[in-house]
């Protein structure tokens, strides 16, 4: 008797410890800055956003539960590469430097670097203008080093968050702020006050970042973005959240 009672027991425990098991294997941890609408950003207590929608629908097509972990942009790659999360998803360019350290998903959206003024500024009417002047940037993004390299004469003021940066060309400590198109033109249709330069600094694409050790995550990400372009769910999601943010 006291030999099935340990059989059942032991039976109970493997099946608690498998369904353990699978309840962990169905949650994907991805990493975020939610700081950047229309991209991923807070609004009433709850993370919001194109981004935040689509990969909570590609958890869907996958059969996994999305956890969110906050963390700021600048850490995302680290935090990434040192299994904090399993992917990281928060506008992220995919570069040749960053694909060094991660892999990517395929493109799921084309944006590019803008510049944004404030309204009245008779000083900067084209990107060359930029130079020699005070632009504002957010550190660890493709703005920083993008300037760096193309407009050498600029003086970069880097800030934290993407909120700041707007902040300081609204108060006249900085002179344009440098952000992804879709931010920007967020900003101008909600905020006002700025206007963005008609010309972009560059055109990218993002992507959804991963470890090199988890080929098949990738694989399955990528399979799961395929099917919603190919059942019209991506579509819709792009209407949402861009019809009307550029021109």
């Amino acid at each position: 008797m006291n030999f099935y009672r340990r059989f059942v027991l032991s039976c109970f425990a493997a099946a608690a410890l498998g369904a353990a098991t699978a309840n962990a294997q169905e949650v994907l941890r991805v990493g975020t800055d939610a700081t950047f609408p229309p991209m991923e950003y807070v609004e009433n207590d709850k993370r919001t956003g194109f981004d935040i929608e689509l990969v909570e629908a590609i958890g869907k097509v996958m059969n996994k539960r999305i956890e969110w972990v906050d963390i700021d942009f600048k850490g995302l790659i680290p935090g990434l590469t040192a299994k904090r999360f399993d992917m990281a998803v928060s506008a992220i360019y995919i570069t040749d430097e960053r694909k060094k350290a991660v892999d990517f998903s395929e493109p799921y959206y084309a944006g590019g670097l803008v510049a944004m003024v404030k309204d009245g500024n008779a000083g900067i009417k084209t990107l060359e203008n930029l130079n020699g002047k005070k632009v504002a940037v957010q550190v660890g993004t493709k703005s920083v080093a993008y300037l760096g390299t193309n407009y050498p004469q600029v003086q970069l003021v880097e800030v934290e968050k993407n909120q700041e940066m707007f902040n300081l060309v609204d108060i006249g400590r900085a002179d344009a702020a440098v952000t992804g198109k879709p931010a920007a033109y967020q900003y101008v249709r909600t905020r006002g006050g700025l206007h963005v330069l008609e010309q972009q600094l560059s055109t990218e694409e993002y992507g959804m970042a991963l470890r090199k050790d988890t080929p098949e995550l990738t694989r399955a990400v990528n399979a799961a973005l395929a099917k919603l372009k190919a059942d019209g769910s991506y579509a819709k999601i792009v209407k949402k959240w861009f019809s009307g943010t550029s021109k």
